[in-house]
């Protein structure tokens, strides 16, 4: 195959991983569209031949296993590994779940490392390669109600930062892409979530409105268009010389002044916006 061949994850229609598909698909690509069964995307709309569906759980050993040797016997390499795949934890960290905060690790920081064990061998092997690990502003300016969220992310940073130096000696490229505030499927999967956990507060059972703001918090009216994030990524993705770290997005900008603000202006301001300003 002469097209170059991607793997994107969480790839089911209205999220960011579709429009991924669709921008590398544009760009000559031959991509492999791949969520787990129930959230597999209708493929109708795109060019033939381009894009292929394909059955994978992140957080299962032996399906990341299946999906990936299946692509290497189709083809024969992995090109482009686009580890999209990621779900939100909202709540009060003193009383979220634990299952909850356990899932966000397994998918969000596990389920990359998973993917990159598993491509990694064929592209050190053909001496190219191309790992694009998914991470957010929130990495690095953590926010209340979504510490696990947030936590699970900033792993994904600091393995992504481990994994550039790592795998530079045998040619394979490791970019770190941080979104901002990108329109998706995320805040309602969130809000879908959260009814389930607001049985357990107590102790923050009167910060039940900023809590589920926090929740939508990324898909206000001013988040950045999916397709156009996804297209902004791809063509740098796909550059001769890919950047180590694409940083893009409503509030990204923000969010990067945060990150390096005095701990007592970066708690104050994100105090006061999602409802801890005041004593109960």
């Amino acid at each position: 195959m002469d097209k170059i061949v991607v793997l994107v994850t969480g790839s089911g229609k209205g999220g960011i991983g579709y429009e991924y598909c669709k921008a590398f698909t544009a760009l000559g690509c031959h991509v492999f569209a791949s969520d787990i069964p129930s959230r597999l995307p209708d493929l109708a709309g795109f060019p033939v031949g381009s894009v292929e569906p394909l059955e994978l759980d992140v957080s299962s050993d032996a399906s990341v296993a299946a999906a990936t040797s299946r692509v290497l016997s189709a083809c024969g390499r992995v090109d482009v590994l686009v580890n999209n795949a990621g779900i939100g934890a909202t709540g009060p960290l003193v009383e979220l779940g634990l299952e909850s905060v356990r899932r966000a690790w397994e998918v969000n920081a596990l389920g990359q490392l998973r993917l990159v064990q598993a491509v990694a061998p064929s592209m050190v092997a053909q001496r190219s390669g191309r790992i694009v690990n998914v991470g957010s502003v929130t990495a690095a300016a953590a926010t209340p109600w979504a510490g696990a969220y947030c936590a699970s992310k900033a792993a994904v940073h600091a393995m992504t930062d481990t994994l550039r130096m790592e795998l530079r000696p045998f040619g394979v490229h490791v970019i770190k892409v941080v979104p901002g505030a990108v329109r998706s499927g995320l805040g309602r999967a969130n809000a879908e979530r959260l009814a389930e956990e607001r049985a357990r507060w107590r102790i923050y059972a009167g910060f039940q409105e900023a809590i589920a703001e926090r929740a939508a918090a990324s898909q206000g009216a001013a988040a950045t268009d999916t397709a156009v994030f996804a297209r902004h990524v791809a063509a740098r993705v796909l550059r001769p010389r890919p950047p180590m770290e694409i940083v893009f997005g409503h509030m990204a900008g923000l969010f990067t002044v945060l990150a390096y603000s005095p701990l007592w202006l970066r708690d104050w301001y994100l105090a006061k916006r999602f409802g801890l300003n005041k004593k109960v």
